[in-house]
């Protein structure tokens, strides 16, 4: 008998419980920033230890991405779910309650890696198993728990660092993981695994995780060490060299646990990861930098409300999303999306340190900017392949997604302390480089769809989700090259009598 929970096959309860378990570490890596002090002196450590913490958690996010996927394939899926919840519920404990700085980055550190192997685990089957009408629903629920959260961070540490307090944030999450323990119990569906017979690729999860963990290190030393230094370059590079050594890899192997060369031989994948890290990196010089700035002249919380129009971006942005993704316009949505975040950074680069209104209507920008990217770029990539890669999709993107935003953040800030002499000369030269990104993203992303002969089009949903191929056509990387250069050939080839 297959078990089921009381609320197994409820849309509303399975989609409740992924919002509850995302939304915490989302929300956390961005509301940390202020309270971070305030932990530092509690816990008796230092500013570097804590940094540190932090990256390693991210890099735990990144790692999670991929060793999802693989633990899908060889064990049941609604089980390891339930397992990756409890660790949630442990590790969100650890952190609120923690007695050292020990304790508390291996409670944030469980909380990073649960978050992504629920992100991997739960958001692709509750995209597949309600049929066409739910998946805009879910689509919204996507947004808004990723990015969303990710907007309402910065008040919300602003609250608790003008409240001098940091565990009543944490006993939150801890609350909303045990809430989310509870659903995933009561939806529990039973399901096999994703294909036994699949290979266990320990290459794979050893660069996915030498990767991030080397990165991030780097990066996140970067706050007492100089950039070209052994202890932030070297680690740096190795990890950047790891994750492009794990991307090779898979592209070339003859039973990827990933699939990397089924997206980067196709035309509108690649324009949608392209968007992705470009959205990714260009947003963080955005906000984080201009808010460090403006630290100066305000409270936490004063600044932290100065940028909480991005939560209203990203909530109308997820609205947007759902209403356009069964349409041609969803392929349309990350390019405008670019034009935004653009502009956002333009407004904010106007003056430095921006002003309030600047703040607000930069922030608003930014926001909206973010949302139209990042997701509509990762359903886009998610609708060119068969509905049975979706999950494969998802990890592929968040993971260099994870990379491009939590790497790039340190190391904008390093240059801004840095470079240009003062702070707010470094600010700049970053906000240069920032809205440098997303205009060469969006121009690179419709130069690939030219090369490739791509044409906005509507997704055919009956057929994606019921397994009979892809929800369009995308033409192979660079297509329309190759049939010009073909069909060229052909022309100049001597008429035979």
């Amino acid at each position: 008998m297959i078990r089921q929970g009381p609320l197994a096959g409820r849309y509303p309860a399975a989609a409740a419980m992924v919002m509850l378990a995302l939304i915490p570490y989302l929300a956390l890596s961005s509301a940390i920033g202020p309270i971070t002090p305030i932990i530092a002196r509690q816990l008796h450590t230092s500013l570097q230890t804590l940094s540190l913490g932090s990256g390693m958690a991210n890099a735990a996010y990144a790692v999670g991405t991929v060793l999802a996927v693989q633990l899908a394939q060889h064990l049941r899926q609604r089980r390891m779910m339930v397992l990756y919840v409890v660790l949630l519920v442990i590790g969100s404990v650890l952190a609120a309650s923690a007695q050292s700085a020990e304790m508390f980055i291996a409670g944030h550190l469980l909380q990073g890696l649960c978050t992504s192997l629920l992100l991997i685990a739960a958001v692709p089957p509750l995209a597949l198993s309600f049929g066409p009408e739910k998946l805009r629903s879910t689509a919204v629920i996507m947004s808004m728990c990723i990015f969303g959260a990710v907007t309402l961070g910065p008040t919300i540490g602003g609250l608790q660092a003008g409240a001098h307090a940091w565990r009543p944030l944490f006993w939150i999450v801890a609350g909303i993981a045990a809430a989310a323990l509870v659903l995933a119990l009561l939806t529990f569906e039973d399901a096999p695994a994703a294909d036994p017979r699949a290979p266990r690729d320990g290459a794979a999860i050893l660069l996915a995780a030498g990767g991030p963990v080397a990165a991030f290190y780097g990066a996140s030393e970067l706050l007492t060490h100089r950039f070209l230094g052994v202890q932030t370059f070297v680690p740096l590079i190795g990890g950047l060299a790891l994750i492009v050594s794990l991307v090779v890899y898979q592209y070339r192997a003859k039973r990827p646990l990933l699939t990397i060369k089924t997206m980067l031989s196709s035309t509108i994948p690649v324009a949608g990861i392209v968007i992705a890290l470009c959205a990714a990196a260009a947003s963080v010089s955005a906000s984080a930098l201009t808010a460090s700035l403006l630290a100066a002249r305000y409270s936490a919380l004063h600044v932290g409300l100065l940028y909480l129009p991005e939560l209203a971006g990203a909530v109308l942005t997820a609205i947007v999303l759902g209403l356009v993704l069964q349409r041609r316009a969803l392929q349309y949505l990350p390019l405008a999306g670019m034009v935004f975040l653009a502009a956002g950074i333009a407004v904010f680069r106007i003056q430095l340190p921006p002003s309030q209104t600047l703040t607000l209507v930069g922030s608003a920008l930014t926001g909206i900017g973010l949302g139209a990217t990042v997701a509509p770029a990762l359903f886009c990539a998610g609708f060119s392949l068969p509905a049975a890669n979706l999950q494969r999709v998802f990890a592929i993107v968040e993971l260099l997604r994870a990379v491009a935003a939590f790497m790039i953040a340190p190391i904008f800030a390093h240059f801004a302390l840095t470079v240009g002499g003062n702070p707010r000369a470094g600010t700049g030269i970053a906000l240069w480089i920032g809205l440098g990104l997303a205009v060469g993203g969006a121009g690179a992303a419709v130069l690939i769809y030219l090369l490739g002969g791509a044409r906005p089009q509507a997704a055919n949903m009956v057929a994606f989700l019921g397994g009979e191929g892809p929800g369009w056509h995308s033409p192979p990387l660079l297509d329309a090259v190759r049939s010009r250069s073909s069909y060229s050939r052909l022309a100049d080839q001597p008429i035979e009598s």
